[in-house]
This record gives C-alpha cells, sequence and structure tokens, in this order.
C-alpha cells in the first residue's frame, strides 16, 4: 500500500513538466517563426543594400545635378553616409529602414515611403484580380486535363500551360491592347480611369475599385472595371498556366492512388471521386502553388505596369531606375521583397494549419 503514494509523487511532477513543455510549446514555435521571419528580411536587407551599392549610379549625382558645383557635390555625399565604410551604411540603411525612413526620391521629391503607399495598392489591386481569374480557371482545368489524361482537352489543356511559359508578358499585353482596346473597343485604354474622372474619388484604401463604390461612383467603378480587365487577364493568364499545370500534376498523383481505385469499384460517382476524394488531399500543397503566384504576380507585373502605365509599385520602379533614384528603387525592392516573404509564410501558417502532420 505505501507503494502506491510514491508512485502517485514520482508521476505528479513527470506530468506537471509535460504539460509546462506542451505550454512552451507553441511560445516556441512563435519564436521560431518570428526569428525566422526577422533573420530573413535581414538577408532581405543585406541583398538589397549590397547590390543596389554596386550598380554603377552614384546617388549623390542623381540628387544633386551633374552641374553642381564640387562643394555641394561632397557636403551631399556626406549627408548620405557614403564617406563611411560600406558596413557602418548597411547597419545606418537597417536603421533606417527600421523606423519606416526609406529617403526621399529625386523623381518626385517626395519621401519613399508615402510614394510606396500610393502606389501599391494599384498594384494590389490588379495582382490579387490576376490571381482570383487564374484560380478560378487554373483549378478547374487542372482538375479536368488530370481527370480525362490523355484526351484531346488535355493537350490543349497542356499546350496553354506551355504557352504561360513561353509567351513573353510584354507581346501579350501588345496584343491585347492593339485588339480588345484599339480594334474592338471592349476594354478601358492604359491607366486605372479615364483621364476626365481624374481626383473625382477620395481614396480610402488606395483600390479604385473599392473606392469608388465607397463614394458611390459607380460610373466611375465601372470605367475602372474597363480599365483593369485586361491587364489582370493578362496576369491571370500566365497564374492560370502555372497553377493548371500543378493541379494536374497533384492530380494524376492522387488518382493513380489504390485508395482512389477501392473507391471506383465500390460503385462511388465519378464526380464524388474526383473533388472529395482526390481533390481534398491536394488543396494543402495547392494553396502553396497558389500564395506563390500570387507573390510572384505582385513582384513580375513591372512590364505590364509599364505597357499599360499601370500607376503601380512596377511602373515606379521602372521610372526610379531610369532617373537614377536609388532611395526609390532600394525601397521599391524592399516592399517587393517583404511582400514575397510575408505571402509566403502565411502560406507555411496555412499549410500547418490545414495538414495535421506538418505540425
Amino acid at each position: 500500500m505505501a507503494f502506491e503514494p510514491d508512485a502517485a509523487a514520482a508521476a505528479g511532477p513527470s506530468r506537471a513538466r509535460r504539460a509546462g513543455a506542451g505550454g512552451m510549446g507553441p511560445l516556441k514555435a512563435l519564436a521560431g517563426f518570428l526569428f525566422s521571419l526577422a533573420l530573413t528580411f535581414l538577408g532581405l536587407l543585406a541583398i538589397t543594400f549590397f547590390i543596389g551599392r554596386e550598380i554603377p549610379i552614384d546617388p549623390v549625382l542623381a540628387a544633386v545635378g551633374d552641374r553642381a558645383p564640387p562643394a555641394v557635390y561632397q557636403a551631399e555625399r556626406l549627408k548620405m553616409g557614403l564617406d563611411q565604410p560600406r558596413i557602418m551604411q548597411f547597419v545606418r540603411f537597417v536603421g533606417a529602414m527600421s523606423t519606416g525612413d526609406f529617403g526621399t526620391s529625386v523623381s518626385t521629391g517626395k519621401p519613399v515611403l508615402e510614394d510606396l503607399k500610393r502606389v501599391f495598392p494599384a498594384t494590389l489591386e490588379m495582382a490579387t484580380l490576376g490571381i482570383i481569374i487564374g484560380m478560378v480557371i487554373g483549378i478547374p482545368m487542372g482538375v479536368y486535363a488530370a481527370s480525362r489524361r490523355g484526351s484531346l482537352m488535355d493537350q490543349a489543356i497542356r499546350v496553354v500551360g506551355l504557352a504561360g511559359y513561353a509567351v513573353p508578358a510584354f507581346w501579350l499585353g501588345l496584343v491585347g491592347l492593339a485588339l480588345f482596346y484599339a480594334r474592338l473597343k471592349w476594354v478601358g485604354g492604359p491607366g486605372r480611369i479615364d483621364v476626365f474622372y481624374d481626383d473625382m474619388v477620395q481614396p480610402v484604401t488606395g483600390l479604385m475599385l473599392v473606392d469608388s463604390l465607397l463614394a458611390g461612383e459607380t460610373e466611375i467603378f465601372w470605367n475602372a472595371v474597363s480599365h483593369i480587365v485586361l491587364p489582370a487577364a493578362v496576369l491571370g493568364f500566365f497564374s492560370l498556366a502555372y497553377i493548371a499545370r500543378m493541379t494536374r500534376s497533384f492530380m494524376l498523383d492522387q488518382l493513380a492512388q489504390e485508395y482512389i481505385t477501392t473507391a471506383r469499384v465500390k460503385g462511388v460517382p465519378e464526380r464524388l471521386v474526383i473533388w472529395r476524394h482526390a481533390f481534398r488531399p491536394i488543396l494543402v500543397p495547392l494553396i502553396t502553388v497558389c500564395g506563390l503566384s500570387y507573390a510572384g504576380l505582385l513582384q513580375g507585373s513591372v512590364m505590364i505596369e509599364t505597357i499599360f502605365s499601370w500607376p503601380g509599385i512596377g511602373n515606379y520602379l521602372t521610372v526610379a531606375l531610369l532617373n537614377a533614384d536609388m532611395s526609390a528603387v532600394l525601397g521599391s525592392t524592399v516592399v517587393i521583397g517583404a511582400v514575397f516573404i510575408a505571402i509566403n509564410k502565411i502560406s507555411d501558417v496555412l499549410y500547418r494549419v490545414l495538414d495535421p502532420r506538418a505540425r
């Protein structure tokens, strides 16, 4: 009888330690996640800064002009801290970025952060619509191609997927403008809205479609729709091609599993076999694919924005490069990289939430 209290006493601390360890698990996971995020962002800042310093562009000359006296040039160089060692410049750069100080744009004369707040919503709006088009069309295409493997439709969908990799974005954008805008008049031209509607909607979110609806300006809303539909469709095509190919690949792997054969032998309708038994397991990797595709649209829309005169971060970055505006270039690059990191981390979190095996 004396053995039982001793066993209980021995089990008590052990149980308490397990409970404490279980309580610390989420905290350790959160700390690890935040550390990984901070380290990744620091790496992004380092790559952006040191590559930016190797570009054969003199930021001082871009700021003061090529006719500035030597004294003015030297004073601006000291102000920028370019007389200091490279590592000290990087430390200063990281400190400024951590406080939201991205410098002042030579092109606009405004703080870079203020410019980015103005142009980034335009890119976000177009890329979001593009990824919606890619997901809504690309996922069913991939599922259908896998379920009809070897058929004529499967071959056609595979050709569309290959075209998404082979067709240059600038060519597709120019052809779209020439056909649907210049010839058929089905869509609006370059820009977010017609010049007539400029400054008629008070920016709230920066998203023209949302702000026009909030202001009750339905005419401006439909005008904005006519302008965004073509560039978003071009972006959506490249996203669609990638998502369709990956969906088809995932589905083919699932349809070859034994449990699919078992379900078919039991007489389960083919529609349920495909969408319930085969499609559900691929949702987790498909989320990662869509997340990376979305991030790719946000950072890869430079050419599309230039062709369609879209006032987004890609167009802003292009103008900054042409004007040797290094503060704007570095700020834009950091923001684009930060968005890519954030979407990648969110996809990783969703992966773990939806798939208990990854926890």
